[in-house]
């Protein structure tokens, strides 16, 4: 029997930008299930929606969390931009569908009634539209052996990280504004961090004239930890976040600013030496097919030459005319089609040779982290000095 696993909602953000009635009508089939988690739905006007509380549920789901509710918000999320609000007008505008746009109605608002009434046409619009937009991580881990033990950390461990995180958000111009989310899971820990950034101004419009909006934009950045071999992954805009979280979650959590003092190392040689068995997945729940898209090799020299192989399926197309991968030649990238149970459209992952992968959603590393170190794809050895210059040069 598989495992129960919750896909994630980690962008609350998205709650905001929808109109609370419009939300309130979203909400209302699941309201026994918000009521059982603490959260009341208003009976009257949306006005007293509790959205801090709707963002802890979502957050950290159980098992009774309806799946059909994170898997609609996620769709939601996806098509609320400028891009997606003018998709979806052309995709309806032909159709009888009851849906209203009024002159103040938000990229969010309309995805949400679209979902209410056609659910297939956001997720047909997914496919074509947001099929490659991958979320980038970046993995660390510390050199510690053995790893010391995980605690759950108190509550003013989490306000002195923010106040910490702070100092340096305030420097680079974004502001006090951090807060740390802990959300516990059986296997890993997952951290949002979410923090302002630079104030922005942009042109609007106000009742019928030209006018301007200054405002400070929330971000929000996804740090997940492996507390069995001291690993943290994170999606952060910067080298310069990276970092701060590498010092300030190592320092808050483990008492050491350089608790995650090295890289982790994905190997691809896996590849070479296994061939089409790499990607074998059956022994994975939550995966049907991998194919092998897209192979880099670097071969260096004076002009840093790089040989880039594409295909359908690399593994397919080189049986059919007998080739094979070159041998002594690093592999720094490749790309791969997944096929995830939950979903008919496969999805793109990417990994490099160092500690880089792209995912399409951020649940799907938990699924893809296990595949790959079953296949080999995760090396625990250290590189020598010449292999890491090699790579270096390779992904700058």
């Amino acid at each position: 029997m598989s495992a129960f696993n919750p896909r994630r909602f980690s962008k609350p953000e998205t709650l905001r930008r929808i109109a609370p009635d419009r939300l309130l009508e979203f909400l209302t089939p699941y309201r026994d299930y918000l009521s059982a988690r603490g959260v009341d739905l208003p009976a009257g006007p949306p006005d007293g929606l509790d959205h801090d509380g709707l963002c802890h549920i979502l957050l950290n789901p159980d098992s009774r969390t309806p799946q059909e509710m994170i898997e609609a918000l996620f769709y939601i999320d996806q098509l609320s931009t400028q891009h997606g609000f003018d998709a979806l007008q052309d995709a309806i505008a032909d159709m009888d569908l009851d849906v209203h746009i009024d002159e103040e109605a938000a990229p969010a608002d309309l995805a949400i009634q679209v979902w209410l009434k056609e659910p297939a046409i956001l997720e047909r619009l997914h496919a074509e539209q947001f099929l490659f937009y991958p979320r980038s991580f970046e993995y660390f881990r510390t050199t510690k052996v053995p790893v010391p033990p995980f605690e759950a950390p108190a509550k003013e461990t989490i306000r002195a990280l923010e106040h910490s995180l702070d100092d340096w958000f305030a420097k680079k111009r974004r502001g006090r504004t951090s807060r740390v989310f802990v959300f516990a899971k059986p296997d890993f820990v997952w951290f949002l961090v979410r923090h302002g950034e630079p104030f922005t101004r942009e042109a609007a419009i106000r009742e019928g004239e030209s006018t301007s909006v200054h405002f400070r934009p929330e971000k929000f950045d996804v740090l997940v930890y492996d507390p069995a071999i001291g690993e943290i992954r994170m999606n952060a805009r910067s080298k310069g976040e990276k970092q701060l979280y590498r010092e300030k979650f190592g320092f808050h959590l483990f008492g050491s600013a350089n608790y995650f003092d090295g890289e982790s190392r994905f190997s691809l040689e896996p590849l070479r030496d296994s061939g089409a068995a790499s990607l074998i997945c059956t022994d994975v729940d939550g995966m049907e097919e991998v194919k092998l898209k897209e192979i880099r090799f670097f071969r260096g020299g004076l002009f840093k030459e790089m040989e880039i192989r594409k295909a359908e399926d690399i593994f397919a197309a080189m049986q059919q005319r007998g080739a094979s991968f070159p041998s002594r030649v690093p592999i720094t990238r490749c790309t791969f089609e997944v096929l995830f149970s939950d979903s008919k459209t496969p999805r793109m992952v990417t990994i490099s040779s160092r500690n880089k992968a792209q995912f399409k959603r951020d649940d799907d590393a938990v699924i893809l982290e296990t595949w790959m170190k079953r296949r080999g794809f995760i090396a625990f050895e250290e590189m020598d000095a010449d292999e890491a210059e090699t790579l270096a040069v390779a992904q700058a």
